[in-house]
């Protein structure tokens, strides 16, 4: 099971837009996704040996004919290191990644007292450094005010980081769809200094999303340590089984994007695992060459 084959998932990549169409087979969501020109591609975000067969292949690859879509893409999650498939018609490739390669997961079958004594020293102690400090870490109501000071919060971040943002909308649709997911905000004297989304659904707890202030005054105070410490006990308290921090570097990529996220996610655990793999089936060989052709003179 996992949140991105939820009802609620898909509904809200609907109602933000991101796609076209839900299609599902064999109790698989499948997304029709447009790239332009007119022209659609099919995605389907976890698949896993349990529900790939022949049967559903075929079914597939007729549907991705049936839509006129230029190619469907699958992308695996597995903790398991269980990523490998089979995929008759399929080369292991991808138009666009969803999900990075590797993630750093905590082991929720673990109390907390090992959980902290896994991490970084440095992680440990800005954890207890924010709680001295009186930061005050708080599930709040996912109403359209409470999604504002996180949004706000994100564009303080994304100006500091140089990266990439989503609407006050997508925040909005992301958190009102997904009844699994859930708004934490850290306080200093109920001034809100950094905030995070996060999503629970059966065995998995997600950190999706991260903001805080610029403010040097607050920075020192180390909230989002706070923040994550504050996700991970309510994750042990529903009973999930796996903390999963997303989007990592591997040890060897130096020179990713993700590098600074990768240190600071890696002080709250050294578990730093492969889970996603990329497949793709081409319906039209032409028309998908043009595109990469388009692709390359764009950039």
């Amino acid at each position: 099971m996992s949140i991105w084959q939820t009802k609620s998932w898909q509904e809200m990549l609907l109602k933000s837009k991101q796609i076209e169409k839900i299609i599902e087979i064999d109790n698989v969501f499948i997304e029709k996704r447009s790239i332009w020109l007119g022209q659609f591609w099919l995605f389907v975000l976890w698949v896993n040996k349990q529900n790939i067969d022949l049967t559903f292949l075929d079914k597939v690859k007729s549907l991705c004919k049936n839509e006129k879509s230029l190619f469907i893409q699958f992308e695996t999650i597995d903790y398991h290191n269980n990523l490998s498939l089979n995929l008759l018609w399929f080369t292991n490739n991808y138009y666009k990644k969803f999900i990075t390669p590797y993630t750093a997961i905590i082991d929720l079958s673990l109390g907390l007292d090992d959980i902290l004594s896994l991490m970084k020293p440095k992680g440990r102690y800005n954890i207890r450094l924010a709680e001295k400090k009186w930061v005050i870490v708080k599930e709040v109501e996912k109403t359209k005010e409470n999604v504002e000071i996180f949004y706000n919060l994100m564009l303080e971040t994304t100006s500091r980081d140089n990266f990439n943002w989503n609407s006050l909308d997508y925040y909005i649709s992301f958190l009102s769809s997904i009844k699994e997911s859930k708004l934490f905000i850290a306080y200093y004297e109920e001034k809100a200094i950094s905030a995070g989304i996060f999503t629970f659904f059966w065995e998995e707890a997600i950190y999706y999303y991260w903001a805080s202030t610029s403010d040097a005054n607050y920075r020192n105070l180390m909230s989002p340590y706070l923040l994550q410490w504050t996700a991970i006990c309510k994750a042990k308290e529903l009973d999930c089984k796996i903390y999963d921090f997303l989007w990592v570097a591997s040890s060897w990529e130096e020179s990713s994007h993700l590098r600074w996220v990768t240190d600071f996610k890696s002080k709250f655990t050294a578990n730093i695992i492969k889970v996603s793999e990329s497949y793709i089936f081409i319906n039209s060989k032409f028309k998908y060459s043009l595109l990469q052709l388009l692709r390359k003179i764009k950039r």
